[in-house]
């Protein structure tokens, strides 16, 4: 390695001090601005630069909103810049800048010259950091909370399906004991309508558990839930779901099949709901470690910039659920020409997220 001179040395230590992108202030001993750099201009209101040129102590107090302490997120208690002697290596203090507002940073105080009390206070923008941590934190929270709303569907799934249901069934059988018993036929007739009423309320208990969280999703994977569920779709309303399963019942991993079931299913009830159509086309598969979801209809179609009435918030949930996989959802659809929904989740060889 080549050492520089001290010629080169302060050239290079000069080039930085201009050209970076962090902001940097040289103060005296009692706080006056002796030089900043032009990132450091650039943060700064044209009148707060002018009191520091004009020498004031406390010029740096016009912008500053606070550091971060352990009890405040923003104070100006014990401010580093108030002890000349003390050296702080990191810390986070808000400044309101030049036509950004308020802006969080990054900062540090180190001394230069100790004999004269010669500082630098150098500061990094955190806007970035900040935006991606939020970022992250809504995704980790959203995923928390659509898992808590899949487990409590699930609790009430199998408590519908294993005690009301089960209840329900014990009831009619009871009531079958009455129609074989010596009584009266107004009686058994009002027998009949109750066993009737019965058995619509149980199969309305059962399709509730399965809209729930239908267990086959958990016990058997997704192309067994899709094709009950489909089954009930033509079975109720009359309506086909031609289903090209080409998975060989693989399996996923909890999250990514709950995911997929649930884009699936508002892909359907939308197709049913809004594209005038009595059938639809889904298509599940693998491709080049990505798991793909087709959902397709020669229906009414809509404008994309406008979703169809009655759709956003299924549409934005779709989208949220996706981000939790980090898949792609793209929605392709015109007016008279029906709509495509397709889903793409990268997956490893053993069916997880990658």
């Amino acid at each position: 390695m080549n050492r520089m001179n001290d010629m080169q040395l302060t050239e290079l230590l000069m080039k930085l001090y201009s050209n970076s992108g962090e902001a940097i202030f040289f103060f005296d001993r009692d706080g006056k601005v002796l030089s900043m750099n032009k990132a450091a201009e650039e943060i700064v209101s044209k009148d707060v630069y002018e009191q520091m040129m004009q020498g004031r102590t406390d010029a740096i107090c016009l912008t500053c909103k606070g550091f971060t302490s352990s009890e405040e997120m923003q104070t100006c208690v014990s401010c580093y810049m108030s002890d000349p002697e003390k050296n702080v290596g990191s810390f986070q203090v808000y400044f309101e800048t030049a036509g950004r507002g308020i802006i969080p940073y990054s900062g540090s105080i180190q001394t230069i010259d100790a004999e004269v009390g010669i500082r630098a206070f150098m500061l990094r923008d955190l806007t970035v950091q900040y935006k991606t941590q939020e970022e992250l934190n809504e995704k980790q929270m959203m995923k928390q909370v659509i898992k808590a709303q899949e487990n409590e569907r699930k609790r009430i799934s199998r408590e519908l399906h294993d005690g009301v249901a089960q209840e329900m069934l014990s009831s009619l059988v009871d009531l079958r004991v009455l129609k074989y018993m010596n009584v009266e036929k107004d009686v058994l007739k009002k027998v009949e309508q109750t066993e009737g009423t019965l058995m619509r309320l149980l199969d309305d208990i059962r399709h509730l558990s399965v809209e729930l969280r239908p267990a086959t999703l958990d016990d058997l994977g997704l192309e067994a839930a899709f094709r009950t569920h489909f089954k009930w779709l033509e079975k109720n309303y009359g309506f086909v779901v031609i289903f090209h399963p080409e998975l060989q019942s693989k399996r996923y991993g909890g999250e990514i099949e709950t995911v997929v079931y649930r884009i699936c299913q508002e892909a359907i009830f939308n197709s049913l709901k809004y594209a005038g159509v009595d059938e639809v086309i889904v298509r599940l598969f693998e491709e080049e470690g990505t798991l793909r979801l087709i959902v397709a209809d020669e229906g009414k179609g809509f404008e994309l910039d406008t979703t169809p009435q009655g759709t956003g918030l299924g549409v934005y949930g779709m989208r949220e659920r996706t981000e939790l996989v980090e898949g792609q959802l793209t929605i392709r659809s015109d007016i008279g020409k029906g709509t495509v929904v397709l889903l793409d989740v990268p997956v490893s060889e053993g069916g997880e997220l990658l």
